[in-house]
């Protein structure tokens, strides 16, 4: 396929082709920005998960050490919330209060997601168009005294090369939104996990001894 033919199934469909390439490069744009920022998510979530479940108590400079390596994902307004308000006297105003952090945190993983949606959406009904109007162009020749048949066939061809394109970029378009939908609930997961075990780290009851550890020994028995 060169480029001059490109050209010419692009014009046949009235410039559709054109705007279908102008979608994918928009989507494809998408989806390298969210996978690199929501697998970066990810992975700082399930290390500072990791930490905190090795971890008996929670204190104010562990907070600051996990906010700090949390840098600029998510994690971090969820731990810095936490670390503002460890001292609460009222530990379900810390609760609500990091539930709150959560909810701001949402709309940043899934900025930008609605493109690729309206991208799944509009690409097949596009290429349908360009059909349509490359299909007047071959039914067009019917109209010119001597013409042959294969030009009318060759034309539908070419046409149906714009609904072509549409499905395969919506088929790119849908496959990878739900993957970067299904990354969302996961740090969703994850920013949940940090809050709970914040909340069981720093209430200040005591620690639950491992299971390795003796039993307590009672002081009298029962006669």
């Amino acid at each position: 396929m060169t480029l001059d033919y490109i050209i010419h199934l692009a014009n046949y469909s009235d410039g559709v082709l054109y705007v279908l390439a102008g979608l994918f490069v928009i989507a494809v744009a998408v989806i390298i920005d969210r996978m690199w920022y929501l697998r970066r998510a990810i992975l700082r979530g399930s290390s500072i998960v990791r930490r905190m479940a090795a971890m008996g108590r929670v204190n104010e400079d562990d907070l600051v050490t996990l906010r700090d390596y949390a840098g600029r994902m998510p994690e971090a307004l969820l731990l810095d919330t936490a670390l503002n308000h460890m001292h609460d006297t009222n530990h379900a105003a810390m609760n609500s209060r990091m539930d709150e952090a959560i909810m701001l945190v949402a709309p940043r993983l899934d900025r930008r997601m609605w493109v690729l949606d309206t991208i799944v959406t509009l690409a097949p009904l596009l290429g349908l168009f360009g059909t349509i109007i490359g299909m007047f162009h071959a039914f067009s020749v019917l109209a010119t005294p001597g013409h042959a048949p294969a030009e009318v066939t060759g034309g539908v061809a070419d046409a149906l090369v714009a609904t072509a394109c549409g499905i395969f970029i919506a088929m790119v378009g849908l496959a990878t939104f739900n993957m970067l939908q299904n990354q969302v609930r996961l740090i969703i997961h994850q920013l949940e996990t940090i809050r709970t075990m914040v909340l069981n780290r720093t209430d200040g009851a005591p620690v639950v001894p491992h299971a390795g550890s003796r039993p307590a020994v009672r002081s009298a028995v029962a006669a």
